[in-house]
Protein backbone atom coordinates (compact mmCIF):
# COMPACT_ATOMS: atom_id res chain seq x y z
CA UNK A 1 0.00 0.00 0.00
CA UNK A 2 1.23 3.20 -1.05
CA UNK A 3 1.64 5.83 1.43
CA UNK A 4 2.75 9.70 2.32
CA UNK A 5 3.80 11.49 5.72
CA UNK A 6 2.40 15.27 5.93
CA UNK A 7 4.00 17.02 8.84
CA UNK A 8 7.21 15.18 9.79
CA UNK A 9 7.59 16.78 13.66
CA UNK A 10 7.98 15.35 17.41
CA UNK A 11 5.36 12.66 16.99
CA UNK A 12 6.52 11.84 13.14
CA UNK A 13 8.81 9.10 14.51
CA UNK A 14 6.46 7.02 15.31
CA UNK A 15 4.67 7.10 12.24
CA UNK A 16 7.48 6.25 10.22
CA UNK A 17 8.82 3.32 12.80
CA UNK A 18 4.72 1.75 12.22
CA UNK A 19 5.54 2.50 8.41
CA UNK A 20 8.52 0.11 8.55
CA UNK A 21 6.71 -2.31 10.50
CA UNK A 22 3.67 -2.61 8.36
CA UNK A 23 5.95 -2.49 5.24
CA UNK A 24 4.06 0.47 3.75
CA UNK A 25 5.75 2.13 0.37
CA UNK A 26 6.91 5.41 1.73
CA UNK A 27 6.23 7.31 -1.46
CA UNK A 28 6.13 11.00 -0.47
CA UNK A 29 6.66 13.03 2.94
CA UNK A 30 5.45 16.87 3.13
CA UNK A 31 6.75 19.72 5.55
CA UNK A 32 7.17 23.09 5.12
CA UNK A 33 10.37 23.14 7.16
CA UNK A 34 13.02 20.84 5.03
CA UNK A 35 15.23 20.41 7.70
CA UNK A 36 13.15 18.15 9.69
CA UNK A 37 12.65 14.93 7.29
CA UNK A 38 16.48 13.59 8.22
CA UNK A 39 16.31 14.04 11.38
CA UNK A 40 12.87 12.61 11.89
CA UNK A 41 14.54 9.36 9.34
CA UNK A 42 17.31 9.39 11.66
CA UNK A 43 15.44 9.13 15.09
CA UNK A 44 12.67 6.48 13.95
CA UNK A 45 16.38 4.58 12.78
CA UNK A 46 14.95 4.50 9.61
CA UNK A 47 17.66 5.30 6.73
CA UNK A 48 15.86 2.81 4.45
CA UNK A 49 13.50 5.50 3.20
CA UNK A 50 15.99 7.93 0.73
CA UNK A 51 13.26 7.10 -2.09
CA UNK A 52 10.64 8.99 -0.44
CA UNK A 53 10.26 12.15 -1.93
CA UNK A 54 10.00 15.17 -0.15
CA UNK A 55 7.46 17.85 -0.69
CA UNK A 56 7.06 21.69 0.71
CA UNK A 57 3.60 21.83 -0.50
CA UNK A 58 1.08 18.79 0.80
CA UNK A 59 -1.43 19.81 -2.44
CA UNK A 60 1.42 19.44 -5.23
CA UNK A 61 2.68 15.95 -3.44
CA UNK A 62 -1.12 14.59 -3.88
CA UNK A 63 -1.06 15.94 -7.62
CA UNK A 64 2.12 14.21 -8.35
CA UNK A 65 1.53 11.30 -7.13
CA UNK A 66 -2.53 10.22 -7.36
CA UNK A 67 -1.35 6.63 -6.88
CA UNK A 68 -0.70 7.52 -2.96
CA UNK A 69 -3.43 5.52 -0.89
CA UNK A 70 -2.85 6.48 2.56
CA UNK A 71 -2.10 9.67 3.92
CA UNK A 72 -1.32 10.57 8.05
CA UNK A 73 -1.18 13.70 9.25
CA UNK A 74 0.79 14.76 11.65
CA UNK A 75 1.71 18.49 11.66
CA UNK A 76 0.38 21.17 14.25
CA UNK A 77 -3.13 20.55 15.89
CA UNK A 78 -4.95 23.44 14.01
CA UNK A 79 -4.01 22.21 10.35
CA UNK A 80 -5.41 19.17 10.91
CA UNK A 81 -8.55 19.77 9.94
CA UNK A 82 -8.27 21.60 6.78
CA UNK A 83 -5.43 19.49 5.52
CA UNK A 84 -7.99 16.23 5.93
CA UNK A 85 -10.59 17.94 4.13
CA UNK A 86 -8.04 18.38 1.02
CA UNK A 87 -7.30 14.94 1.24
CA UNK A 88 -10.50 13.29 1.92
CA UNK A 89 -11.32 15.69 -1.15
CA UNK A 90 -8.59 14.08 -3.27
CA UNK A 91 -9.87 10.20 -2.17
CA UNK A 92 -7.35 9.31 0.18
CA UNK A 93 -7.50 7.01 3.47
CA UNK A 94 -6.45 9.20 6.85
CA UNK A 95 -4.68 8.63 9.85
CA UNK A 96 -5.07 12.19 11.98
CA UNK A 97 -2.90 13.09 14.84
CA UNK A 98 -4.95 13.60 17.62
CA UNK A 99 -7.22 16.01 18.01
CA UNK A 100 -8.25 15.71 14.51
CA UNK A 101 -9.85 18.94 14.43
CA UNK A 102 -9.96 22.11 16.57
CA UNK A 103 -13.82 22.66 16.17
CA UNK A 104 -16.72 20.98 16.59
CA UNK A 105 -17.62 22.19 12.95
CA UNK A 106 -14.40 20.83 11.17
CA UNK A 107 -14.53 17.51 13.27
CA UNK A 108 -18.32 16.85 12.21
CA UNK A 109 -17.31 17.89 8.49
CA UNK A 110 -14.45 15.13 8.98
CA UNK A 111 -16.99 12.87 9.84
CA UNK A 112 -19.67 14.32 7.44
CA UNK A 113 -17.47 14.12 4.43
CA UNK A 114 -15.58 11.07 5.16
CA UNK A 115 -18.65 9.03 5.21
CA UNK A 116 -19.82 10.59 1.70
CA UNK A 117 -16.39 10.17 0.57
CA UNK A 118 -16.31 6.14 1.21
CA UNK A 119 -12.48 6.70 2.67
CA UNK A 120 -11.56 5.46 6.10
CA UNK A 121 -10.55 8.12 8.80
CA UNK A 122 -9.24 6.94 11.72
CA UNK A 123 -7.96 9.49 14.69
CA UNK A 124 -4.67 8.30 15.96
CA UNK A 125 -5.70 7.64 19.50
CA UNK A 126 -3.09 4.70 19.84
CA UNK A 127 -3.53 4.26 23.53
CA UNK A 128 -6.54 2.50 22.75
CA UNK A 129 -4.24 -0.29 21.30
CA UNK A 130 -1.79 -0.59 24.70
CA UNK A 131 -1.89 -4.69 25.99
CA UNK A 132 -3.00 -3.27 29.06
CA UNK A 133 -6.09 -1.07 27.87
CA UNK A 134 -7.35 -4.37 25.57
CA UNK A 135 -7.53 -6.15 28.67
CA UNK A 136 -9.71 -3.64 30.12
CA UNK A 137 -11.73 -3.05 27.63
CA UNK A 138 -11.95 -7.20 26.90
CA UNK A 139 -13.44 -6.98 30.72
CA UNK A 140 -15.66 -4.09 30.21
CA UNK A 141 -17.34 -5.50 26.62
CA UNK A 142 -17.87 -9.14 28.81
CA UNK A 143 -19.57 -7.29 31.68
CA UNK A 144 -17.05 -8.63 34.51
CA UNK A 145 -17.80 -5.00 35.88
CA UNK A 146 -21.66 -5.75 36.67
CA UNK A 147 -23.27 -2.22 36.93
CA UNK A 148 -20.99 0.30 36.75
CA UNK A 149 -20.55 3.06 39.59
CA UNK A 150 -17.43 5.42 38.33
CA UNK A 151 -14.02 6.26 36.75
CA UNK A 152 -11.51 8.71 36.37
CA UNK A 153 -8.30 9.90 34.32
CA UNK A 154 -5.70 11.45 35.76
CA UNK A 155 -2.77 12.82 33.42
CA UNK A 156 -0.08 14.16 35.83
CA UNK A 157 2.70 15.06 33.60
CA UNK A 158 5.38 17.90 33.30
CA UNK A 159 6.06 20.25 30.20
CA UNK A 160 8.74 22.90 30.72
CA UNK A 161 9.78 25.70 28.78
CA UNK A 162 12.00 23.85 26.48
CA UNK A 163 9.21 21.69 25.14
CA UNK A 164 6.79 25.02 24.17
CA UNK A 165 9.83 26.46 22.61
CA UNK A 166 10.28 23.70 20.03
CA UNK A 167 7.45 25.10 18.25
CA UNK A 168 5.99 28.69 18.54
CA UNK A 169 2.65 27.13 17.96
CA UNK A 170 2.65 25.02 21.12
CA UNK A 171 -0.05 26.38 23.74
CA UNK A 172 -1.90 28.97 21.23
CA UNK A 173 -5.55 28.61 20.98
CA UNK A 174 -5.69 28.41 17.33
CA UNK A 175 -3.10 25.47 16.54
CA UNK A 176 -2.84 23.67 19.93
CA UNK A 177 -5.05 24.60 22.89
CA UNK A 178 -3.97 23.56 26.68
CA UNK A 179 -2.80 20.58 28.13
CA UNK A 180 -6.10 18.65 27.62
CA UNK A 181 -6.61 19.18 24.02
CA UNK A 182 -2.81 18.24 23.63
CA UNK A 183 -1.68 15.87 26.65
CA UNK A 184 -5.05 15.03 28.21
CA UNK A 185 -6.97 13.88 25.53
CA UNK A 186 -6.22 10.43 24.77
CA UNK A 187 -6.88 9.49 28.47
CA UNK A 188 -9.65 11.88 27.73
CA UNK A 189 -10.75 8.77 24.69
CA UNK A 190 -9.78 6.25 26.68
CA UNK A 191 -12.22 7.52 29.70
CA UNK A 192 -15.53 8.25 27.83
CA UNK A 193 -15.05 4.62 25.80
CA UNK A 194 -14.97 2.89 28.94
CA UNK A 195 -17.58 4.32 30.69
CA UNK A 196 -20.25 4.26 27.79
CA UNK A 197 -19.54 6.52 25.22
CA UNK A 198 -22.76 8.45 26.01
CA UNK A 199 -22.17 11.13 28.03
CA UNK A 200 -25.05 13.86 28.71
CA UNK A 201 -23.26 16.80 30.81
CA UNK A 202 -19.58 17.97 31.54
CA UNK A 203 -18.55 20.55 33.93
CA UNK A 204 -14.99 21.65 33.71
CA UNK A 205 -12.66 24.74 35.31
CA UNK A 206 -8.79 25.38 33.76
CA UNK A 207 -6.26 27.50 34.74
CA UNK A 208 -3.14 28.46 33.35
CA UNK A 209 -0.74 28.59 36.63
CA UNK A 210 2.57 28.53 35.77
CA UNK A 211 2.92 28.83 32.27
CA UNK A 212 2.15 32.14 31.84
CA UNK A 213 4.03 32.57 28.14
CA UNK A 214 1.27 30.39 26.39
CA UNK A 215 -2.00 31.12 25.73
CA UNK A 216 -3.84 27.91 27.13
CA UNK A 217 -4.04 26.26 30.42
CA UNK A 218 -1.74 24.17 32.40
CA UNK A 219 -4.86 22.26 34.27
CA UNK A 220 -8.00 21.13 34.00
CA UNK A 221 -10.53 19.29 35.45
CA UNK A 222 -13.61 18.45 35.21
CA UNK A 223 -16.83 16.45 35.92
CA UNK A 224 -18.76 13.92 33.49
CA UNK A 225 -22.37 12.50 33.97
CA UNK A 226 -22.92 9.69 31.49
CA UNK A 227 -26.31 8.09 29.84
CA UNK A 228 -25.99 5.25 31.84
CA UNK A 229 -25.56 6.89 34.80
CA UNK A 230 -21.59 6.96 35.54
CA UNK A 231 -20.31 9.91 37.01
CA UNK A 232 -16.56 10.12 36.11
CA UNK A 233 -13.55 12.76 36.67
CA UNK A 234 -11.09 14.39 34.30
CA UNK A 235 -7.70 15.56 35.97
CA UNK A 236 -4.71 16.83 33.68
CA UNK A 237 -1.87 18.98 33.90
CA UNK A 238 1.32 19.60 32.64
CA UNK A 239 2.48 21.37 36.13
CA UNK A 240 4.17 18.12 37.76
CA UNK A 241 7.34 18.67 39.27
CA UNK A 242 9.73 17.65 38.27
CA UNK A 243 8.83 15.03 35.32
CA UNK A 244 6.06 13.07 33.90
CA UNK A 245 4.18 11.21 36.59
CA UNK A 246 1.60 9.06 35.71
CA UNK A 247 -1.41 8.62 33.33
CA UNK A 248 -4.05 6.44 35.21
CA UNK A 249 -7.04 5.51 34.49
CA UNK A 250 -9.48 3.67 36.87
CA UNK A 251 -12.43 1.97 36.63
CA UNK A 252 -15.49 1.19 39.42
CA UNK A 253 -18.40 -1.46 39.42
CA UNK A 254 -20.39 -3.60 41.29
CA UNK A 255 -18.01 -6.83 40.76
CA UNK A 256 -14.59 -4.82 39.36
CA UNK A 257 -12.19 -2.78 40.20
CA UNK A 258 -8.86 -2.06 37.96
CA UNK A 259 -6.54 0.72 37.78
CA UNK A 260 -4.52 1.04 34.50
CA UNK A 261 -1.36 3.09 35.73
CA UNK A 262 2.24 3.84 34.42
CA UNK A 263 3.11 6.84 32.98
CA UNK A 264 1.34 6.42 29.80
CA UNK A 265 -1.78 4.16 30.55
CA UNK A 266 1.15 0.87 29.88
CA UNK A 267 0.63 -1.14 33.35
CA UNK A 268 -2.23 -2.86 35.26
CA UNK A 269 -1.36 -2.16 38.98
CA UNK A 270 -5.38 -3.54 40.38
CA UNK A 271 -7.42 -6.52 38.60
CA UNK A 272 -9.49 -7.39 40.88
CA UNK A 273 -13.17 -8.67 39.78
CA UNK A 274 -15.58 -11.37 41.92
CA UNK A 275 -15.61 -13.56 38.92
CA UNK A 276 -11.69 -14.02 39.02
CA UNK A 277 -10.71 -17.43 37.06
CA UNK A 278 -6.76 -18.61 36.34
CA UNK A 279 -6.23 -16.30 33.68
CA UNK A 280 -6.83 -13.06 35.77
CA UNK A 281 -3.37 -14.12 37.50
CA UNK A 282 -1.58 -12.78 34.23
CA UNK A 283 -3.13 -9.33 34.52
CA UNK A 284 -2.08 -8.71 37.92
CA UNK A 285 1.19 -6.57 37.81
CA UNK A 286 1.19 -6.97 34.26
CA UNK A 287 3.46 -4.36 32.04
CA UNK A 288 4.15 -2.78 28.69
CA UNK A 289 7.56 -1.78 28.63
CA UNK A 290 7.42 1.61 26.39
CA UNK A 291 10.59 4.10 25.34
CA UNK A 292 8.65 7.13 25.35
CA UNK A 293 5.13 8.11 26.24
CA UNK A 294 3.24 7.66 23.01
CA UNK A 295 3.20 4.38 24.00
CA UNK A 296 3.51 1.25 21.00
CA UNK A 297 0.29 1.33 19.66
CA UNK A 298 1.19 3.38 16.64
CA UNK A 299 2.26 -0.16 15.01
CA UNK A 300 -1.14 -1.35 15.64
CA UNK A 301 -3.14 1.39 15.20
CA UNK A 302 -1.74 1.11 11.37
CA UNK A 303 -2.18 -2.22 11.44
CA UNK A 304 -5.72 -2.23 11.84
CA UNK A 305 -5.96 1.01 9.55
CA UNK A 306 -4.40 -1.10 6.45
CA UNK A 307 -6.97 -4.37 7.21
CA UNK A 308 -9.98 -2.12 7.49
CA UNK A 309 -9.21 -0.46 3.82
CA UNK A 310 -8.71 -4.17 2.36
CA UNK A 311 -11.63 -5.39 4.45
CA UNK A 312 -13.80 -2.31 3.38
CA UNK A 313 -14.87 -1.80 7.27
CA UNK A 314 -14.43 1.35 9.89
CA UNK A 315 -11.62 1.46 11.62
CA UNK A 316 -11.17 0.59 15.15
CA UNK A 317 -11.06 3.91 15.80
CA UNK A 318 -12.82 5.89 13.27
CA UNK A 319 -13.03 9.69 12.74
CA UNK A 320 -16.26 9.29 15.25
CA UNK A 321 -13.91 8.50 17.86
CA UNK A 322 -11.93 11.35 17.05
CA UNK A 323 -14.60 13.57 17.14
CA UNK A 324 -16.07 12.43 20.14
CA UNK A 325 -12.63 13.44 22.12
CA UNK A 326 -12.19 16.81 20.89
CA UNK A 327 -16.14 17.21 21.67
CA UNK A 328 -15.23 16.57 25.36
CA UNK A 329 -11.82 18.77 25.25
CA UNK A 330 -14.48 21.43 24.06
CA UNK A 331 -17.28 20.99 25.97
CA UNK A 332 -14.69 21.52 29.67
CA UNK A 333 -13.73 24.76 27.57
CA UNK A 334 -16.91 26.09 27.22
CA UNK A 335 -17.62 25.02 30.79
CA UNK A 336 -15.02 27.02 31.66
CA UNK A 337 -15.76 29.86 29.58
CA UNK A 338 -20.03 29.88 30.67
CA UNK A 339 -19.29 28.61 34.29
CA UNK A 340 -21.64 26.20 33.76
CA UNK A 341 -22.43 22.77 33.11
CA UNK A 342 -22.43 22.22 29.15
CA UNK A 343 -25.16 19.43 27.80
CA UNK A 344 -24.16 16.95 25.06
CA UNK A 345 -23.57 16.38 22.14
CA UNK A 346 -22.05 19.74 21.23
CA UNK A 347 -22.60 21.31 17.93
CA UNK A 348 -20.71 24.47 18.42
CA UNK A 349 -17.72 25.42 19.61
CA UNK A 350 -14.08 26.48 18.84
CA UNK A 351 -11.07 26.02 20.75
CA UNK A 352 -10.29 29.53 19.10
CA UNK A 353 -13.45 30.77 21.31
CA UNK A 354 -11.32 30.77 24.32
CA UNK A 355 -8.67 33.81 23.27
CA UNK A 356 -8.16 35.67 25.49
CA UNK A 357 -9.47 33.83 28.53
CA UNK A 358 -6.28 34.10 30.19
Amino acid sequence: MKYALIGCGRIAVNHVKAVANNGLEFVAMCDIDDSKFEIMLEKAGCGEFPEAERYADYRLMLEEHPEIELVAIATESGEHARIALDCIDAGKHLIIEKPIAMSMADADEIVRRASEAGVKVSACHQNRFNVVVQELRRAVEAGRFGKLSHGSIHVRWNRGRQYYDQAPWRGTWAQDGGTLMNQCIHGIDLLRWMMGDEPLEVFGQIRRQFHDYLEAEDVGVAVVKFANGVVATIEGTSNVYPKNLEETLYVFGENGTVKIGGTSTNNIDVWDFADEAEADAANKGLEEATSNVYGNGHTSLYADVIDAIASNRAPYVDAVAGRNAVEMVLAIYKSQKTGLPVQLPLNDFASTDMEGEF
